[in-house]
């Protein structure tokens, strides 16, 4: 059986994917505070390696994100950021646009959306981050 990343098209559709999700995260007036939040981290094109690296290993494939920081869990990954409903949805909103303006779609592709959803809503803290 064909891992979800296999499905997408392998490693240079996972790359088409997270760059095109960004350029729209960079540009898009609706994405204003996940800007925000993300250039109070590490910046933009540090989270473009990151997500690139982490989805990997959460679709089927290599699992290059674990390789280097020994876990995948989103909650510690996340901890230190205030996530709000509305950025779980925001964010989630992105990706569908990029899945949809790719041409990504399929059971594999619905299966990934609705694993997406569930992680984006476990991250949602309120605004309350890990000291």
């Amino acid at each position: 059986m064909s891992s979800v990343l296999d499905q997408m098209g392998g490693e240079d559709a996972l790359r088409d994917l997270v760059e095109t999700f960004y350029d729209l995260v960079e540009s898009l007036p609706e994405t204003e505070n996940l800007r925000t939040l993300h250039m109070e981290g590490h910046g933009v094109a540090h989270t473009r390696i990151e997500q690139f690296e982490f989805l990997s290993g959460f679709l089927g494939g290599r699992a290059y994100y674990m390789e280097k920081h020994r876990h995948m869990n989103v909650k510690d990954i996340h901890a230190h950021v205030p996530i709000m409903m509305q950025d779980a949805e925001t964010w989630l909103a992105t990706m569908d646009k990029t899945l949809d303006s790719l041409g990504h779609a399929g059971a594999h592709i619905d299966r990934m959306r609705a694993t997406l959803r569930r992680v984006a809503l476990i991250l949602v803290n309120d605004g309350k981050v890990a000291q």
